[in-house]
């Protein structure tokens, strides 16, 4: 029994790293010719919100399990507070996929992408 809950998490832990390795970060400066990301801010929301779509203009590839890193700045833009989001479902070639997220209340925000892959070719 100890042996097959050792191997289990054994595997648990491979198929992770597996995982991330095959995932890649990119630079904001490389992903702003293929990312676009418009948002607006409820702030009357208790909490505030923020909400948007990322638009997808890479010509061959979907993104994929894509991550957004929401950054909260004060009046002279230093970072306050700081979450993350899960675009659901990915962002398909030539199109755009909607986020929203609650946040901390501040003077403005800082959208980017934080993580994504981009999946295999096709599209238009």
């Amino acid at each position: 029994m100890r042996i097959a809950c050792l191997a289990l998490v054994l595997a648990a832990v491979v198929s992770m790293a597996i995982g991330s390795a095959a995932a890649a970060n990119y630079t904001q400066e490389t992903l702003d010719r293929y990312i676009r990301i418009d948002y607006q801010v409820e702030p009357s929301a208790v909490p505030p919100v923020v909400s948007g779509y990322v638009y997808n203009m890479h010509r061959g590839l979907p993104a994929d399990r894509m991550q957004l890193a929401i950054e909260a700045l004060d009046a002279s833009g230093n970072v306050v507070g700081s979450s993350s989001t899960w675009v659901l479902g990915g962002v398909p070639v030539g199109s755009r996929a909607y986020f929203s997220a609650t946040v901390v209340p501040a003077a403005s925000y800082r959208v980017q992408v934080l993580f994504l892959d981009w999946g295999k070719g096709g599209g238009q």
